[in-house]
């Protein structure tokens, strides 16, 4: 795996792309430049958390999810739908109006991603008492990439262990081989509130496959169920769902889900401000006291996940009722037989994020030669270089993608000097942001 490139769900769209910078300012890896008036992407170092897509004005960045048409290329068709996706409608309409509409929409069979919580809960308590401690969850693939990309000292402390939607897609595919479905006709589909796990379905952290299909947007089927539950009349529907779903499965994918129910002592940090500043520290001291870590990129964890439509504080109101009146401990179905072993993810390996030079003896080189820029530079973090700090720029210009002129700064004091002409300074700024941001009337 190592070396190799991700797999994306952002796409930045350039013809939509005002070159407005928010982008830049807001990635927690630096991974946005604007060059030529338009936002640019450093692949290897984006780890889809999505603060780009929220941050940016005119819908230029979008999520790139599967067609929805293609659930019909297989026979038997399981749709994974998280507690989440009813948490987002209004509490007036029940489960079974839910599901009866995703049934008429195409789905066969419907599976409740956080079916495989309870024994997932029961082997991270395994996990920990074996393992470097604090052991972080792998939960959130943003934060996985993350860890990857900023703070590849922490990758030790890594959970290897599958999320409950993994281990129950594999629930379901090995219950629908043993009734002698074919595998070719299975097809095995997962509602995401997140681009990460689309982008880690596509390319799985971990070193191990995943047996889902097609990870569907949130936001997308929501519309498609909502309009279908509007289209039924009370009297047809026939569906009568029973979730055997536990008070701790409904809880687990929000924030203190898995803290709240791991034994030891555990804390859960969510947003990515609040994340960054904790893995800081935490990678700048010798010890932590914790045995275990919840981390979530998104404020509220999943329910405040991009593609997730609703309120997300009226969404974790909403499963909090949710799990009021579910059991203490779900019965898991009696053809659910996972081993410890079974659900071990494999290792995870620090990004290939070059930040000077592949060759260790260039990189040192590089890395002092950076120094010495940053202490040219004014170090306020303008962006007007098109980069989202000085020690970016700096950076940029030792791996020859920018230029030291490229600060406004440093500009004009070539100007002073002599050494750069109003002219070429002026042609410098439009590299940078584009002819059509200084040809305006």
């Amino acid at each position: 795996m190592k070396g190799e490139a991700f797999q994306h769900a952002l796409k930045i769209e350039h013809d939509v792309c005002i070159g407005c910078s928010r982008c830049i300012r807001v990635c927690p890896t630096e991974a946005l430049r604007v060059r030529q008036g338009k936002a640019q992407l450093y692949p290897d170092w984006c780890i889809d958390c999505g603060e780009c897509y929220r941050a940016c004005p005119t819908r230029a960045i979008v999520v790139e999810s599967d067609d929805f048409n293609k659930i019909f290329s297989y026979k038997h068709r399981v749709l994974l739908i998280p507690c989440l996706f009813t948490g987002q409608f209004p509490q007036t309409i029940s489960e079974d109006d839910i599901y009866h509409a995703l049934y008429q929409i195409g789905f066969t069979q419907i599976v409740e991603v956080e079916t495989s919580v309870d024994f997932l809960a029961e082997s991270i308590d395994q996990y920990i008492e074996n393992n470097p401690k604090p052991t972080i969850s792998s939960f959130c693939p943003a934060i996985v990439r993350l860890i990857q990309v900023n703070y590849p000292s922490l990758i030790d402390n890594l959970m290897h262990l599958k999320a409950p939607v993994d281990i129950t897609a594999e629930y379901c595919k090995k219950q629908l081989l043993q009734k002698g479905v074919d595998e070719n006709d299975i097809g095995i589909f997962y509602i995401t509130p997140c681009a990460a796990k689309i982008a880690a379905v596509r390319a799985p952290v971990g070193e191990y496959g995943t047996v889902i299909t097609s990870v569907l947007n949130m936001d997308d089927l929501y519309n498609k169920t909502y309009h279908q539950i509007k289209q039924n009349k009370a009297s047809d529907i026939q569906c009568k769902h029973t979730s055997e779903l536990s008070d701790k499965s409904i809880r687990w994918t929000l924030t203190n889900g898995e803290a709240g129910n791991i034994k030891g002592r555990c804390l859960a940090i969510d947003g990515m401000d609040n994340v960054i500043e904790f893995l800081d520290k935490l990678e700048d001291e010798d010890t932590c006291n914790f045995d275990f870590l919840e981390i979530r990129a998104c404020d509220e964890s999943c329910p405040g996940g991009i593609l997730a439509l609703g309120n997300r504080f009226l969404a974790v109101e909403h499963m909090k009722h949710m799990a009021e009146k579910a059991p203490a401990v779900s019965q898991l179905p009696s053809e659910f037989s996972f081993t410890y072993d079974m659900i071990k993810a494999g290792n995870i390996e620090e990004r290939s994020m070059v930040k000077y030079d592949k060759d260790i003896g260039k990189a040192i080189e590089k890395m002092e030669r950076a120094k010495k820029l940053r202490r040219q530079l004014p170090n306020i973090d303008c962006g007007a270089c098109g980069a989202p700090s000085c020690e970016a720029l700096s950076d940029d210009v030792v791996r020859g993608e920018s230029k030291i002129s490229y600060c406004i700064f440093i500009q004009k004091q070539q100007e002073q000097s002599g050494d750069l002409s109003n002219e070429q300074s002026f042609e410098i700024m439009e590299e940078i942001w584009g002819k059509h941001k200084f040809r305006r009337k």
